[in-house]
């Protein structure tokens, strides 16, 4: 299947920089796989007893990129992933993203995207910083 890239959209309040944190962040990925005879797909495959043939996904961490203030209300490419007999279908944002304040550069850590929404309130700035309206299409790269 090759490549297919994760973009993201969202709009950001006085924050920049949101990005996966660490080499082990879990992406929460909902997956599909075409059956033989184009009979439609299906949420889960297990390896064939007879073929022994195994359906992938590999994150390419080399394209992991950060979604910056300039971004802001666009979609942009924030990973690839190499599948092989597997496609993603859906990703649901959880715990584990960081940012920064545009002017402070206060590191806000441990963001959980989960309701889509995420608010909290930059000290040295004073002032309110959030991520809103989080949504996410993948594309053939």
């Amino acid at each position: 299947m090759g490549k297919i890239a994760l973009q993201l959209k969202a709009t950001l309040e006085n924050v920049t920089n949101l990005r996966p944190v660490g080499e082990d962040f879990r992406w929460y990925l909902k997956d599909s796989v075409a059956l033989k005879g184009g009979r439609g797909s299906a949420s889960m495959v297990q390896k064939c007893k007879l073929c022994a043939r195994e359906n992938s996904i590999e994150i390419l961490s080399s394209t992991i990129k950060s979604y910056n203030a300039e971004d802001h209300e666009k979609f942009k490419t924030i990973v690839e992933f190499e599948c092989r007999g597997l496609e993603p279908v859906d990703f649901q944002p959880q715990a584990g993203f960081a940012a920064e304040g545009v002017e402070s550069g206060t590191v806000f850590s441990d963001i959980n995207l989960q309701e889509k929404d995420w608010t909290d309130y930059d000290e040295k700035a004073q002032e309110s910083v959030g991520i809103y309206e989080v949504t996410h299409q993948f594309v053939k790269c």
